[in-house]
């Protein structure tokens, strides 16, 4: 299993990122965490993720997981021809919907643990990887789900790492001040979680799992 997961994109570490996935190529970006933003919010969101991919020599390509809302086996045909996802921030609720109502969530795990898919993902993208989204809702309201998808939130996480993430430590885009008290929530419930700052990320591949700029 190799996975990328980190506060904001890189988090200066991009290196780790090309790393897991070996020489850049085709590269699929799921920016559904947007969906609940102005259309025209989204779309700049993701061009403006698409320089950065381009910069260290990928091949980026939207697969919007509104086009396959019950229709997994479409989902599946057109994640072959891509060895890496990449899994943009937003709102971690809305991000979690959209897997489920595509069949996406089942079908990256399996790829993932089978390892033929690479898996990188920041804020949102990071968040959804845990057990359990639990800690979440102090940062992201689970209230846009319905009125951007049409069904109520998922609670549970796609279970690939046996911990959760509280990204933007001590970051602007911490717009709640909420990631300090988030963490010490999740301590006292005896949940095992991680805070990460915008310049850290965390990798787990074959060797294990790293915590990169610390």
């Amino acid at each position: 299993m190799k996975l990328f997961l980190s506060s904001y994109r890189f988090g200066g570490h991009a290196d780790a990122f090309v790393e897991l996935t070996g020489p850049p190529s085709d590269l699929a970006v799921i920016a559904n965490a947007a969906d609940a933003w102005p259309a025209a919010a989204r779309e700049s969101s993701l061009r403006s993720e698409f320089g950065p991919l381009r910069a260290l020599g990928y091949r980026p390509a939207e697969l919007d997981l509104r086009h396959y809302v019950n229709r997994p086996a479409a989902f599946e045909r057109a994640l072959d021809g891509f060895g890496a996802v990449w899994v943009r921030g937003g709102n971690t609720f809305v991000l979690r919907a959209q897997l489920a109502r595509s069949g996406a969530d089942e079908i990256l795990s399996e790829r993932i643990r089978q390892n033929s898919l690479v898996y990188g993902g920041y804020s949102a993208g990071a968040c959804v990887a845990a057990p359990s989204l639990t800690g979440v809702e102090d940062a992201d309201d689970p209230d846009e789900v319905r009125p951007a998808t049409g069904v109520d939130p998922v609670w549970s996480g796609l279970d690939l790492v046996t911990f959760s993430m509280v990204p933007h430590l001590n970051s602007l885009l911490d717009e709640n001040d909420s990631g300090s008290a988030t963490l010490q929530r999740l301590h006292s419930a005896g949940i095992a979680c991680h805070g990460l700052t915008d310049d850290q990320a965390i990798v787990v591949d074959e060797s294990g799992t790293r915590f990169l700029g610390r």
